[in-house]
């Protein structure tokens, strides 16, 4: 009796350390993630020195100057860090990534604490943040200043409290929840899928005991009411939102199919840690162990998948649901490595080492030059618009350079006005891209006002008359009789050409002198109403 209660006692001494003290870093662990924050940050900025804007980076800067509680694309999150941001007044590139790499780091950080949380050593937080780092998608997307980023950190800091909660059963972990969700509401409206798959959370009698006791509906009130002021700015303005997403589906998403979705997924994930994810989706569902803590886990990822699926979502808007799974993939490798396989560790890391191969082809982590010799030079060129084009996905690698040929072109036109001209001369930029580049850039170049249609920028539209003299561009995918329709007299004077567009509508910007306009800035903007989006 008493070996079998030593043994019993045994038992539960393992059992409360490995269950509740797994949560607890130890150094090892915190150096590991350290580690990875260090390197990632690294290759970032490195990225940094190699690259320009993003186009639509110039959209979420310029949102920054017209703080609202909502925007055409996004709720108004993004726009309040483009306003702190703002407030360095530079044009660095480095400047307006400072959210983006923190953001980052962030997602590195409470990755390897959701695999800590979830009863992961070192060796799986390990496993995790190296499928992290090699991810090609994962690089790219969390570089530029744009919602995306933003998406995926607020969707990994809801899953860490939503882990906490389920685990505990706290009242706390439940309003951190609501926080956060809250606050991921605020920045991306990709929430919705996340609080879809809190459903989960009734499928099982602990979590529906817990949400009684935590007294839900103060949860749902306090986030509706904080929600508010934004849903009113979307019914004002006619629900935009939905335009865009209607938007979407027309031109984009219809023409989707799973199948392209999951080899972009398993391309943007990197092949190997795709692989090495596999038996992750089997392993949260079955294991046993922390069968109470798993699986409503799993249940609350299924559900956001199927309606991800469902809503005919692109693959990088799976790519925050990518990151709660990695977890639960370092701690299944790590169970089969531990204790008797620990030597595999040496091999399977290098396999991981191998993938990183692939980064450069989610971030400029090469120079420009270097990436077309290594990269790019057996591509075959195409015939775009009369012209030999080599497309490339990487915009950010040029768009420095076409953009600063772009501002001087633009400079040198405004300079030739007469001065009757240029006193009240404006730029309309056809793509909100551009009129973004003009604001950004034009106390640099001394560049008059812009203003645009697209996008959010319809509603930072000037009013009243509009001036006898406009400098108007636009891509070729608008067509050169673009401008006609709203002035007398419009004349093409110059044409930009990128040797490396991404797209054939993208080959050609052409500088248009338009002079008297037909009607005024407010006509104009009925005239665009239904056609902010194109």
């Amino acid at each position: 009796m008493t070996r079998v209660n030593a043994a019993s006692r045994a038992v539960v001494r393992h059992f409360r350390l490995h269950h509740f003290n797994g949560n607890r870093m130890n150094k090892q662990t915190k150096l590991t993630i350290l580690f990875f924050c260090i390197l990632k940050l690294t290759l970032h900025l490195i990225a940094d020195s190699h690259s320009g804007f993003q186009s639509d980076e110039f959209l979420y800067i310029e949102s920054g100057r017209h703080l609202a509680f909502g925007y055409m694309e996004l709720p108004p999150m993004t726009g309040l860090l483009a306003f702190i941001q703002n407030l360095f007044h530079s044009h660095s590139v480095f400047v307006y990534h400072i959210f983006p790499h923190i953001a980052m780091l962030l997602i590195v950080i409470y990755v390897g604490k959701i695999t800590v949380e979830l009863g992961g050593k070192n060796i799986a937080v390990f496993i995790t943040l190296f499928c992290l780092l090699i991810a090609p998608g994962f690089e790219g997307s969390q570089q530029p200043f744009l919602p995306v980023v933003f998406n995926q950190l607020f969707w990994v800091l809801c899953f860490y409290q939503l882990t906490r909660f389920i685990k505990h059963g706290n009242r706390k972990y439940l309003w951190y929840l609501t926080l956060f969700t809250t606050l991921f509401f605020l920045t991306k409206y990709d929430a919705l899928f996340f609080a879809f798959g809190l459903l989960s959370l009734l499928f099982f009698e602990k979590t529906r005991v817990a949400l009684i006791k935590g007294k839900y509906w103060q949860c749902l009130i306090i986030s509706f009411l904080i929600l508010l002021p934004n849903i009113i700015w979307q019914y004002e303005n006619d629900w935009p939102g939905l335009q865009m997403i209607h938007r979407l589906y027309e031109t984009q998403l219809d023409d989707l199919t799973p199948m392209h979705v999951l080899r972009d997924l398993f391309l943007s994930v990197n092949p190997i840690a795709s692989i090495l994810m596999l038996p992750a989706f089997v392993f949260m569902f079955v294991n046993k162990r922390n069968k109470s803590l798993y699986l409503p886990l799993a249940c609350s990822i299924l559900l956001s998948v199927l309606f991800l699926t469902y809503s005919k979502g692109k693959a990088y808007y799976f790519f925050p649901i990518v990151l709660t799974i990695l977890p639960f993939c370092g701690i299944f490798w790590e169970g089969l490595l531990l204790p008797k396989r620990r030597w595999l560790l040496y091999p399977l890391s290098f396999i991981l080492l191998i993938g990183a191969v692939l980064i450069p082809f989610g971030m400029p982590v090469y120079s420009f030059s270097h990436y077309l010799n290594s990269v790019f030079k057996y591509s075959p060129k195409e015939k775009k618009n009369g012209k030999d084009v080599l497309p490339m996905n990487f915009q950010e690698y040029i768009s420095k350079e076409e953009w600063k040929t772009m501002m001087q072109q633009l400079q040198s036109l405004y300079d030739s006005l007469p001065e009757n001209e240029k006193r009240n001369c404006l730029i309309w930029g056809r793509h909100y891209s551009q009129a973004g580049a003009v604001e950004l850039f034009k106390d640099e170049y001394r560049l008059p006002n812009a203003f645009s249609y697209h996008g959010s920028f319809y509603t930072w539209a000037p009013t009243d008359k509009m001036p006898e003299t406009v400098i108007a561009f636009c891509y070729n995918d608008a067509g050169d009789d673009y401008f006609n329709p709203f002035f007398e007299e419009v004349t093409p004077v110059r044409k930009i050409y990128s040797d490396y567009a991404s797209g054939e509508g993208w080959v050609v910007q052409t500088i248009f002198i338009c002079h008297k306009p037909k009607q005024s800035f407010d006509k104009m903007k009925e005239l665009f109403k239904k056609r902010i989006f194109e």
